[in-house]
């Protein structure tokens, strides 16, 4: 009888009924799995970089087979179910079958199977693929979502975007493997007590990666080899970053930073936010109210400081260029109703950054109006794309379904700048979108956590956000400090909440004050630039002379850090070591430091313990072991493998350097 296996470029193929399963090396340790019941297999490679052929054990024995590459080793059963192992022989990770055709593991009359592709009537595949769950096990990354678990075991998680909620299917595996689900596809991951789900609404096939590693560094090193590095974080984006919705004019905004520089505050970055344009994608200033964008960039370039644009992927009906992209196909289309995707301060539609036509005009557009004129970061908001109404069914781009390959959009957002920027002789590129996939940090995008609330709930929230986004391959993410939605710079408890905001935000990769502030101005006229409001001033002054000198304290205590966070840049651009991540990455032998969550390792050197809620004035603290930790501001002593009690008035947040020095002693290092 012929085997159902045999061996092509390298992989080991397995063709039984209409199923081909390929499983093949992609990277050291590592290993690539897609399965169709198409006629061919797809040759997408989605999130994963094009990989140098390892050269795998491949062996075929009858009916099984198994693939080993390194680290890793998958063996296929008689039935076709496949388990994952490590090189101590380990189980990792083995597919959940409950049929009779596996009648050596389960005898069965379930008939549940691990790659399960449900027939679209006329179309593709609604698919399901199924892992026996480890009760034990902890799970980290996957994205950004709006809750405080930074252990998402048993947790369910909407496989899409949204406004604060991204979608990066890398998982984190406490057993010593990575998982990247490698399908763009609109969709949902279960981690249950008793199976594991990962389940995509429409796609042509099965597809992904995995890696084992023997420490967390060593997992995240292999997926980043896999999906790509940040690029070096240029000197300006480690400083302090000045922002509020809306600075309304070119005055406004110039007076702010001229302020900034008459006190002697560090201000790296100035942001100009949304509606400044004539109209949404017209892309480009109103000059009604920005009359000399290169006389503006020249001023704040004298005073050391790097001017941020908002672009929006919007396009009213009636811009200048609405006409010329739908005659060309570049916009997003609908499959029922009325062609609108946004309807914020306009009847708009997004463009298709699935396109490279469509990618080409933005940029060629965007570069007469704003990057040559000097600016050389861009705020790429609405980068999910935030639609009005979230029926992911509805969109089509020039991939396909939104719903089949919609996760993309804010990957092919950031490409569409970055390789603009990388063609015009640009090097270190840094754009802030709103939302990432697998493979966003190739393209130099800086995540912020979106339009959250102002409060102490909130901040938790972006605690665990910010560190599964660095477990996900995502190293540069920010929070509007101090929250999005709200807050009175004259309230009382919300300059607590600001205070403590901003402490934390002093210790994550950017350092960057944002947030729509109470009461709002009035609008400056009823059309372009003019006709968005405006909220409450948002500086480091705007919050009373205590909160201003604690302000004051850490943007100096960043900027004495800088080297120290050149240093965390660099690993993150030749590693995609992420800058702040839990405390078990530095310490895996430490079993407690796995269940740590409110706590974190800013690089290797600098334990950070936010305080994250209100009229709290000391907090507990977990010192990993094996080392001592100095207290950086009361230089008390400690030694590692212990619980301690640590004081934090108004002004302090617990913060402990590893090995007992000082803030001065902590120096450029990977």
């Amino acid at each position: 009888m012929d085997s159902l296996f045999r061996v092509e470029g390298g992989r080991l193929i397995r063709e039984y009924d209409s199923e081909k399963l390929w499983i093949e090396p992609w990277g050291a340790d590592s290993l690539r799995v897609r399965a169709t019941h198409s006629a061919a297999m797809g040759n997408e490679d989605w999130a994963l970089l094009p990989q140098l052929q390892a050269r795998a054990e491949i062996a075929i024995n009858g009916e099984t087979a198994s693939i080993t590459n390194g680290k890793i080793r998958a063996e296929i059963s008689a039935g076709g179910k496949i388990a994952f192992y490590n090189q101590k022989k380990d189980i990792l990770l083995q597919e959940y079958v409950r049929n009779r055709n596996n009648i050596n593991e389960f005898c069965s009359a379930l008939n549940i199977d691990a790659r399960e592709f449900k027939p679209i009537l006329g179309g593709d595949y609604q698919l399901t693929l199924r892992f026996e769950s480890d009760p034990d096990e902890k799970l980290f990354g996957m994205g950004q979502y709006q809750q405080p678990n930074l252990n998402v075991k048993y947790c369910t998680l909407e496989l899409a975007h949204r406004n604060s909620q991204a979608s990066v299917p890398f998982a984190l595996s406490s057993l010593g493997y990575g998982f990247l689900w490698n399908n763009p596809a609109i969709g949902k991951a279960t981690f249950g007590r008793n199976v594991t789900e990962w389940e995509a609404k429409s796609a042509k096939q099965l597809d992904y990666w995995m890696t084992a590693g023997d420490t967390p560094a060593e997992i995240e090193e292999a997926y980043a080899r896999a999906t790509g590095t940040v690029p070096m974080m240029p000197d300006y984006g480690m400083g302090f970053w000045q922002c509020k919705l809306r600075y309304q004019t070119q005055e406004e905004l110039l007076s702010v930073a001229r302020e900034y520089k008459r006190r002697g505050l560090p201000l790296s970055v100035i942001v100009i936010d949304f509606f400044h344009w004539p109209m949404q994608g017209d892309w480009k200033f109103d000059p009604d109210y920005w009359p000399d964008p290169e006389a503006m960039v020249r001023e704040l370039k004298e005073m050391g400081v790097e001017l941020m644009v908002s672009v929006w992927p919007t396009v009213d009906k009636n811009s200048e260029n609405y006409a010329e992209m739908l005659r060309k196909g570049y916009l997003v289309r609908t499959d029922r109703g009325i062609r609108t995707t946004m309807d914020f301060l306009g009847d708009t539609v997004f463009y298709d950054a699935t396109h490279p036509g469509a990618r080409e005009f933005v940029w060629n557009t965007v570069k007469k109006n704003y990057y040559d004129h000097g600016i050389r970061i861009f705020w790429l908001d609405e980068a999910e794309p935030e639609y009005s109404v979230y029926d992911f069914d509805n969109y089509r781009y020039h991939l396909g379904p939104n719903v089949q390959i919609g996760n993309i959009y804010p990957v092919m957002y950031a490409k569409t700048f970055y390789d603009g920027m990388t063609e015009s002789g640009q090097s270190n590129v840094v754009n802030l979108l709103r939302c990432a996939w697998a493979g966003s940090q190739r393209y130099g995008a800086l995540v912020w956590s979106g339009d959250i609330d102002s409060s102490f709930a909130s901040m938790r929230n972006q605690l665990a956000a910010g560190l599964n986004m660095g477990l996900s391959g995502i190293p540069w993410w920010t929070t509007d400090i101090g929250g999005f939605h709200g807050g009175n710079p004259d309230d009382p408890a919300f300059r607590e909440c600001i205070i403590r905001w901003f402490q934390y935000g002093a210790f994550c990769p950017v350092f960057r004050l944002h947030g729509d502030r109470e009461p709002h101005s009035e609008p400056l006229g009823t059309s372009g630039g003019g006709m968005c409001n405006s909220g409450a001033a948002n500086e480091v002054w705007s919050y009373g002379e205590e909160a201003y000198e604690i302000f004051k304290t850490y943007m100096l205590i960043r900027e004495r850090l800088r080297p120290y966070i050149t240093g965390l840049m660099r690993a993150a651009h030749e590693k995609g070591t992420p800058p702040k991540r839990p405390l078990f990455y530095d310490f895996p032998q430490d079993q407690t430091a796995w269940s740590v969550e409110d706590q974190f390792m800013f690089g290797p050197d600098l334990l950070v313990a936010p305080i994250l809620y209100a009229g709290t004035t000391t907090r507990k603290v977990y010192l990993p072991a094996g080392e001592v930790w100095k207290n950086a501001f009361s230089d008390e002593i400690h030694q590692g493998g212990q619980w301690i009690e640590c004081d934090a008035p108004i002004d302090v947040i617990p913060l402990f350097v590893r090995g007992g020095g000082t803030l001065t002693d902590v120096k450029e290092q990977a």
